[in-house]
């Protein structure tokens, strides 16, 4: 038989998203921090006390590992991301049409610039 006659409470389709652990609800994860520090690799020691010395003028906080196998691989791309990382543009407003001018004339910006 179906449902509709037999009302046993509300037959819920969707779960909750945390239920089930399919979305990250504390996604404020800042990489770098003391918390959630940077994972490096270098190949030298001569390196590593370059790499700290680039962390720490960033202010930031890395865990960083010496590899002298032969054939190992920097990883240093976690910190390059956050030093390249441009920064917020801003633009100034233009006046609107019935503002004063920006020249000091004291007209209207659309009589006198605009």
């Amino acid at each position: 038989m179906s449902d509709k006659f037999f009302f046993k409470g509300r037959q819920d389709a969707r779960q909750h998203h945390t239920a089930h652990g399919g979305f990250k609800t504390n996604a404020s994860q800042k990489s770098g921090s003391k918390k959630f520090p940077l994972t490096l690799v270098v190949t030298s020691e001569a390196r590593k006390q370059e790499i700290e010395a680039q962390v720490a003028e960033a202010g930031l906080h890395a865990n960083i590992t010496v590899d002298t196998r032969e054939g190992a691989v920097e990883s240093i791309a976690e910190l390059t991301v956050l030093l390249n990382k441009a920064a917020t543009v801003t633009t100034t407003k233009l006046p609107s049409r019935n503002d004063p001018c920006s020249c000091g004339s004291g007209l209207k910006f659309k009589k006198c610039c605009g």
